[in-house]
């Protein structure tokens, strides 16, 4: 198939751009590399360097002619999101209407869509926990009110203009090629501090949880939406709970660290709890995260620790 991905030069998505190579497929990227590397990409993938708001990307589809569009890029940083909500927007909201609209009008006979477990179902009852998909849509954030105001125009698109999707509720992805910058680099920036035996701070108490899949594992979750859960959103993660404290210990024991964190105040609009029921996408997508926390965390710092 040709794949389109969108912000396929960052993290994940070049990851994800790897794993369609691996499966033979014809894979072009659209990134305006404002977060994204060009490093990250094959030399030999074509990279259409523009923002997904731009007109230019009429001529990407007109073009490339994708099969498929799977979608990556987006402002994904809470703090940003709570600072200036119509950037975000703007970014999340308008630029994934274009990518739609441009996708219903050229053809395309799938959308993968990447939205967010953490952000979107906000602080759930701790009853509630793992989170499933039928719990409750309450983001704390823009960011997560974005991606939920993304999955209604979906399925707007799917019944008026008939363009099948899949949306994958990201858990906390991590791993080689992730960027302290970016939004739930938690195991990036310890990863790069203690390569370094510089001090590590963790934002609040540290006792927060998350739902930490290793990106091997997302990337496979992609592959299996090709072909799988339309018309569906999956929770992508691992249905275990994990305290940042708890990752700050695992990641030391990994790098041979012997500091104690320092502690810093928390981040505006981040949720406490939160740990995804996978099952769903286990029984849809025939996915599953296979990598182990330690394995994962070891090979993400053995990148960092290596500088690259």
């Amino acid at each position: 198939m040709r794949i389109l991905v969108t912000g396929g030069a960052g993290f994940i998505g070049s990851h994800v751009v790897d794993g369609f190579k691996a499966e033979n497929h014809e894979v072009a990227v659209v990134d305006d590399l404002s977060a994204g590397n060009r490093a990250n990409l094959d030399p030999a993938i074509k990279l259409y360097q523009c923002d997904i708001r731009d007109d230019a990307l009429e001529a990407v589809f007109r073009e490339f002619k994708p099969e498929v569009v799977d979608h990556h890029a987006a402002q994904s940083n809470v703090p940003a999101s709570v600072s200036n909500p119509v950037h975000d927007a703007s970014v999340n909201v308008l630029g994934t209407l274009n990518l739609l609209r441009l996708s219903a009008t050229h053809g395309v006979k799938k959308f993968i869509y990447v939205s967010s477990g953490g952000a979107m179902y906000g602080e759930p009852d701790p009853t509630d926990l793992p989170v499933k998909e039928t719990a409750p849509v309450r983001p704390l954030s823009p960011y997560g009110a974005s991606k939920q105001a993304v999955e209604a125009w979906l399925g707007v698109y799917h019944r008026t203009f008939g363009l099948d999707y899949t949306v994958l509720r990201y858990a906390n992805i991590y791993g080689p090629r992730q960027s302290i910058r970016e939004e739930g680099a938690v195991v990036a920036v310890f990863a790069t501090r203690m390569a370094a035996d510089q001090p590590v701070t963790i934002d609040g108490t540290g006792q927060q949880t998350r739902d930490f899949v290793y990106v091997g594992d997302c990337v496979t979750a992609n592959v299996a939406a090709l072909e799988r859960g339309s018309g569906m959103s999956v929770n992508i993660g691992t249905g275990r709970e994990t305290s940042i404290r708890d990752i700050f210990e695992a990641m030391a024991e990994v790098a041979g660290y012997s500091h104690q964190p320092n502690f810093g105040p928390g981040r505006t609009g981040d949720v406490v709890r939160i740990v995804l029921d996978p099952s769903l996408a286990k029984r849809e997508l025939n996915w599953e995260a296979k990598t182990g926390l330690h394995d994962g965390l070891a090979k993400t710092y053995a990148y960092f620790r290596n500088g690259r």
